[in-house]
């Protein structure tokens, strides 16, 4: 194999397919990087049978070939070359030994072949949908900081590791949960497709969402297959394995019968719930205490540190209510939420919080901590 390609154009490619390279492996194929020229284009790939990440880049290919390249050594082969440097080349044998050169700085390193390595599954592209990536890396930011963070060999809890993705009628849901809160956002699609449920491991979407770089008008193509989930966009495509189970229906949580509804500013609510978190160490089951009147929500944390009580201004509707929370559950929600007013539902004092949106594009539920505890 011989090509060259300039080193912004190796190095984002490069960057890209790491993603999916495992911390920790007994398979070394898998810290490979795969190069592959044989369809007429520059692929590179990683793949951990979990997730796999695909990129075509931009080059010249003078012999095609296929070599699966040690993937650090080679990003920090290409991440060092000299800023000022012309297109790259890389050169391998008939033994896979790889000559990376560029100007006068020439590297030698031993490569290997595709024997081992696992390409991509080809997934069939009947079923599928169609979204903006900035729709969908919103729908990711908004709900991925509430996936539970268990052992893969935990029985009985794997779908928590994941969200569930729902597509019903014109609409996409996702939705995580870990045990203490569950997060819920819905995002309109541009048309019908059939009902589809799947669970998405959270790894899988948190590197999705790290190089999807598009916006409202750049779209990605999602792919459902009985044992994969595949993402494509641009000249990349991200297959994941997903998660078998069956994800706790949340739909029965979404109860209509409050008791008591607060309107507040969201800056002025997270902020003071900032303030408290000085008084909660790590571990501590110390809760605050959200005092709810009428005009305002009074917001009081004792701890062996020192206590606090602040005051924000509210709007009720409903009985009075006193009621504690993690308050680190409620800032995770309020920090991914645009409004500059949000709502507050309660059920009575054991029943979890509902942060929400009146058409339920959004929906956060936090369960309370017994008062008693303080």
């Amino acid at each position: 194999m011989k090509i060259s390609s300039s080193k912004s154009s190796l190095l984002a490619g490069i960057q890209t397919v790491l993603r999916a390279l495992p911390a920790k492996s007994t398979m070394s194929i898998m810290e490979c990087i795969l190069f592959n020229t044989t369809g007429g284009k520059i692929t590179l790939t990683v793949n951990n049978l979990d997730l796999g990440i695909e990129t075509v880049i931009d080059g010249n290919i003078e012999e095609a070939g296929v070599v699966a390249l040690d993937a650090k050594h080679i990003f920090e082969i290409i991440r060092k070359m000299p800023d000022s440097a012309s297109d790259i080349e890389i050169i391998t044998d008939s033994n896979y030994q790889t000559v990376v050169k560029c100007e006068q700085v020439v590297h030698n390193m031993s490569g290997r072949s595709d024997d081992e390595f696992t390409y991509l599954p080809d997934l069939d592209k009947n079923d599928n949908i169609v979204m903006s990536q900035l729709s969908l890396r919103e729908l990711i930011r908004k709900t991925i900081f509430s996936i539970a963070e268990i052992s893969e060999d935990t029985p009985g809890q794997q779908t928590m590791r994941g969200e569930l993705m729902e597509i019903k009628d014109n609409k996409v849901r996702m939705c995580s949960l870990d045990g203490h809160r569950i997060s819920m956002c819905t995002m309109e699609l541009r048309e019908n497709y059939s009902d589809k449920k799947v669970i998405i491991p959270g790894k899988s979407l948190k590197e999705l969402s790290r190089i999807i770089n598009g916006g409202a008008e750049d779209d990605i193509d999602i792919i459902f297959n009985p044992n994969h989930i595949s993402f494509e966009f641009g000249s990349t495509k991200v297959v994941s394995r997903i998660i078998e189970g069956n994800f706790f229906d949340v739909n029965k949580m979404l109860v209509g019968d409050y008791e008591t509804k607060v309107k507040i500013n969201k800056k002025r609510l997270t902020e003071c719930l900032d303030r408290s978190t000085i008084y909660v160490k790590e571990g501590d089951k110390k809760p605050i205490v959200l005092d709810i009147k009428d005009d305002s929500i009074s917001i009081k944390i004792n701890s062996a540190t020192g206590n606090m009580n602040e005051n924000v201004p509210a709007s009720k509707s409903g009985k009075d209510m006193i009621i504690g929370f993690n308050p680190r559950f409620v800032i995770d929600a309020l920090n991914v939420i645009d409004d500059e007013e949000i709502e507050l539902d309660f059920v009575n004092s054991k029943a979890p919080c509902f942060i929400k949106k009146d058409d339920m594009s959004y929906v956060y539920v936090v369960l309370p901590v017994t008062i008693s505890a303080v």
